[in-house]
């Protein structure tokens, strides 16, 4: 009878395993009504928002393959991928992850926790886990809903790749699904830096705000001149980066290093989010934050992984400046051009031409010659020229361009006006566009050959 008394004290002192713990963590998660809401909103508001735009006369083309959204259901789920790493993704995090850690010491329920898991280290694990699944579950929402939207209200078409070559369905399907999973890397980074925020602030808002202003942050950063070392170096990049997946050949080198990046942001900010847990006092009822403990345990760790990533890609790379040069937006702009044009010439039944046959070329300045051509602005001309075979004269065309400091840029036809000029154009799918009219396109900021 003693034993068997002893045996079950032993059993009851024994901590709760991590797999129950997750388990407890994720029911309380899911059972709080504004994360339900916001996956019933992931599931259904892209879905709902691409078949509205479907209705639309206008289409939302200042976003990134936005003036393709009536001819491919492929390009629904990359408008609503560039909105979601703008501002869905940094949002679902802070609710998600921000307040994982915090709402404990809102409600005062740490103690009680404590007793019936017995071990501060899989309590840190079992949250960590529960809301990491909640964000995939959101994220996978964004991802199926406006894929499922695109699809049911546009169809399964060949998509426009950012350099003019046609993808087909096929090929666009896949480099969709890995452009979303590519996020997933700066997702994860902003996640373990509310985890961080969550702890390390405790009941203060700022920890729920802390992914959202983060990332608030590095998007003003990518908006601004900097060096192309410091804006790899961000771990935002990567939701910008996966543009590189729809060039052919695919620009893959910035991808990955924005992966590896983010990766390496998430690893600090849980390692040092786990540090500032486990070191916390439980016994305290008035804890709110580790003070100067958060201060340089949650700034000064980031900021020196912030100095070697920069430090480590300037060295591993060539590109210096902005990464926007003369000779890449020219030869962007007519690779992009000679891609179109076969389009073009498919969709008015014109003899068929290859690429190889056009020898498009691109002449391009920024400010009239005035100013050095390299960098971002909306100042850009370039005059592209091309051969057509049996026919001696050479065609040329004016493209206004307007760049962004992450390497995007929009040309615009400036005549003449039976080439790159606004006509609608009879396609299988209905009148479209001319595609020479307007198109977007992008620059590698890093230059092709590494440092030796």
């Amino acid at each position: 009878m003693t034993a068997t008394v002893v045996n079950a004290a032993a059993t009851a002192a024994r901590p709760v395993t991590v797999t129950r713990g997750y388990r407890f963590e994720l029911v309380k998660l899911v059972s709080q009504w504004r994360i339900r809401l916001l996956v019933l909103a992931c599931w259904i508001v892209p879905a709902v928002f691409v078949v509205g735009v479907g209705q639309q006369s206008t289409l939302p083309t200042d976003t990134l393959f936005g003036r393709w959204m009536l001819a491919t259901g492929w390009a629904a789920p990359l408008v609503m991928l560039g909105f979601a790493g703008t501002w869905a993704l940094p949002l679902l995090t802070s609710v998600v992850a921000g307040d994982v850690f915090a709402s404990e010491d809102r409600l005062g329920t740490w103690r009680h926790l404590l007793v019936a898991v017995r071990s501060p280290r899989r309590i840190f694990v079992a949250k960590s886990l529960a809301s990491l699944s909640v964000i995939l579950l959101l994220v996978a929402g964004l991802a199926c809903s406006s894929v499922v939207g695109g699809l049911l209200a546009v169809g399964n078409r060949p998509l426009v790749g950012l350099d003019g070559h046609l993808l087909t369905p096929s090929d666009a399907a896949g480099k969709v699904f890995l452009a979303w999973a590519c996020v997933l890397a700066p997702t994860l980074a902003l996640a373990a830096i509310g985890l961080l925020g969550s702890i390390a602030l405790g009941r203060s808002p700022m920890g729920l705000l802390l992914p959202a202003l983060v990332a608030l942050v590095m998007q003003l950063a990518q908006m601004l001149p900097l060096p192309v070392a410091v804006r790899l170096a961000l771990p935002g990049y990567a939701f910008i980066a996966w543009n590189g997946l729809f060039t052919d050949p695919m620009q893959l080198r910035p991808l990955l290093i924005g992966i590896v990046v983010s990766l390496l942001w998430a690893v600090l900010a849980t390692t040092l989010a786990h540090l500032l847990f486990l070191r916390r006092d439980f016994t305290n009822l008035t804890y709110d934050g580790s003070g100067r403990r958060a201060v340089t345990a949650g700034l000064l760790p980031p900021a020196g992984l912030l100095a070697l990533t920069v430090a480590v890609v300037a060295v591993a790379t060539p590109s210096t400046g902005s990464g926007i040069q003369q000779s890449k937006v020219q030869r962007s702009v007519a690779t992009a051009f000679a891609h179109l044009y076969r389009l073009q010439t498919e969709q008015l039944h014109r003899p068929a031409v290859t690429e190889a046959q056009l020898r498009a070329s691109a002449a391009c300045n920024k400010g009239a010659g005035q100013l050095a051509a390299e960098g971002p602005g909306n100042d850009w001309r370039c005059v592209v020229s091309w051969h057509l075979p049996g026919v001696k004269a050479t065609g040329s065309a004016i493209y206004q361009l307007d760049f962004t400091a992450d390497g995007r840029f929009v040309a615009d036809g400036d005549g003449p006006k039976e080439v790159n000029g606004y006509f609608l154009v009879r396609t299988p799918t209905g009148d479209a566009p001319n595609p020479l009219w307007q198109f977007d396109g992008n620059v590698e900021l890093l230059d092709s050959t590494p440092k030796g």
